[in-house]
């Protein structure tokens, strides 16, 4: 049996728990041992963004000190997985045994794909499906090509959604566009990212969407905010809890 640390987002600590659990349903539905570390906090993300190094630096401390001996770390999060991934080095460089820690932190959708070798999940989810594609996790992890890139089409996201039975994934028109949430940018320049966001709705409605999906929290509750201020009838879920409840 694969043992893994579970790694939760601070969005979803906080505003969605239901995700977290979801996540949780789904691994143990392969076998995998999940352990959850209680004294687990913030990837240091927010901060790291904001040019704020010296308060990201200790909260990389801490998720290195945590996490470093468990042979795999799971998170339902592209973002902050690729936190971990592509920008520690900038807090702990030279650590011993950070590249390990770097290769075994995996977003919960490809762990599935990579890690435990899921090409189909046996479920049904009788709806239209738009995926938004995180720019976090289709840029930084390639789960998935996107339209800049030469080579064949594949998404790890996509595959596992389409062995759902009844499942209809919808055709967007620019499907790797940002949401426009982007953390602290959503703050600092709220019309641009409320035009983005709406913009990224409007392609999921002319697509058909009934179920708006992804893999980052942070982009979801961006998007659905400005689907419930429209009262727009369409829903939102994170991919967790698509393939748990299925």
């Amino acid at each position: 049996m694969i043992k893994v640390g579970l790694f939760i987002p601070c969005y979803i600590d906080q505003f969605y728990p239901q995700v977290g659990l979801a996540t949780l349903k789904v691994l143990e539905r392969f076998n995998v041992e999940v352990d959850y570390p209680l004294d687990q906090t913030c990837c240091g993300q927010p901060m790291a963004n904001a040019g704020c190094t010296a308060d990201a630096a200790p909260l990389a401390e801490k998720f290195y000190r945590i996490f470093k001996d468990y042979p795999y770390v799971v998170c339902p999060s592209g973002s902050c997985t690729s936190m971990v991934r592509n920008h520690y080095d900038d807090y702990l460089k030279g650590k011993p045994g950070l590249e390990e820690l770097k290769k075994k932190t995996f977003e919960l959708c490809e762990f599935l794909t990579d890690v435990l070798k899921i090409e189909k999940i046996e479920g049904r989810f009788p709806y239209r499906v738009g995926l938004h594609q995180s720019c976090h996790g289709l840029r930084e992890l390639r789960l998935a090509k996107s339209s800049e890139r030469m080579g064949s089409p594949f998404s790890k996201v996509s595959s596992l959604l389409e062995s759902l039975k009844g499942i209809t994934l919808v055709k967007l028109s620019r499907p790797d566009e940002c949401c426009g949430f982007g953390g602290t940018f959503a703050v600092s320049e709220e019309a641009v990212s409320c035009m983005m966001g709406k913009d990224r709705i409007a392609d999921h409605e002319q697509s058909g969407t009934e179920v708006l999906t992804g893999v980052d929290m942070s982009c979801l509750m961006h998007l659905d905010g400005l689907i419930r201020r429209a009262r727009k009838p369409i829903r939102v879920m994170h991919i967790a809890e698509i393939l748990a409840g299925s």
